[in-house]
Order: structure tokens, then C-alpha cells, then sequence
């Protein structure tokens, strides 16, 4: 494999885990928001799996075995109520940015149009959840912020 692939492929595998981060902590937040953004956060968590889903068979497509969802995810904060699931929406929203940001300097052509728009679909959930935008969604350096790690935990 091409050292461009292979970069592309970690880019990917690491979107992939991203998500399933994502998904895990959409559950919790499910339980925990309030009942006038419980649709708001069941689009989000639909719109996780999807891409979720369409990850897996990118990373399948470039040859690559894709990477599991683990077991539980150590949560960034408690969400004992409805508020810190919304932080915590917010909180997965940026995260999942930071690494699409990432996939999008790493691939190219289609692949790159696809992390493009779920970089911007992240960064508009984050803004609804916040009810404030940051300057470069899904680049923190850059926002004056620490990055998100290389796997983000829900």
C-alpha cells in the first residue's frame, strides 16, 4: 500500500472510531436530555450510525479490516441531567469535527467532498447544541483550544 493509502486509511479507521464514540455517547445523552431535544438527539445519534456505517465500508473499500467499537467509552465529564447532555452533545460534536478535519487533509477526491461535509454537518450539530459557533470548527489549534485526541472517548 502507497504511503498516501496507508495515511487515508488511518485517517479513516480513526473517523470510524470517532463515531463509534459517537454512538456510544448519543445513547447516554439520549437518556439524559430533556424531552424538547430528544428528537434533535436522536437525528444526531441516526446521523452517527449512518456515517458510522458508510466508514466501515470505506475502510473495507481501501483494503483495511475496520476497527471495532469498544465495549464502553470513559465520558469526558458526569451527565447526571438533561444540561450536561447537551454539554456533552456539544462536547462529541467538536470531537468528531476535529478528526473529519483530519481525514479531510489526508484524502482526496470523493472521499475528501464526504469527510468535508460531515466535518461541516459536526460543526452545525455542535453550534445547535452550544448556541454558538467557534472560529475554525474542527480545527482546535487554530480556535485556541487543545486538540481532540487521536481517539476521542464519548
Amino acid at each position: 500500500m502507497s504511503e498516501e493509502k496507508d495515511r487515508e486509511l488511518r485517517a479513516l479507521q480513526t473517523a470510524l472510531a470517532a463515531e463509534h464514540a459517537a454512538v456510544y455517547g448519543y445513547g447516554v445523552v439520549g437518556g439524559r436530555i430533556a424531552d424538547g431535544r430528544r428528537t434533535e438527539a436522536l437525528t444526531a445519534y441516526d446521523a452517527h450510525r449512518a456515517r458510522r456505517d458508510a466508514l466501515v465500508r470505506e475502510v473495507k473499500d481501501l483494503g483495511g479490516r475496520p476497527v471495532a467499537a469498544s465495549a464502553g467509552y470513559a465520558l469526558p465529564f458526569q451527565v447526571p441531567d438533561s444540561a450536561a447532555a447537551v454539554r456533552l452533545a456539544a462536547e462529541l460534536e467538536d470531537r468528531v469535527a476535529g478528526v473529519y478535519a483530519d481525514l479531510v487533509r489526508a484524502a482526496g477526491g470523493g472521499r475528501r467532498a464526504l469527510a468535508a461535509e460531515a466535518l461541516r454537518e459536526a460543526a452545525v450539530r455542535a453550534v445547535r447544541w452550544r448556541g454558538e459557533s467557534v472560529a475554525f470548527p474542527g480545527l482546535a489549534e487554530r480556535a485556541g483550544t487543545a486538540p481532540p485526541s487521536a481517539a476521542p472517548t464519548a
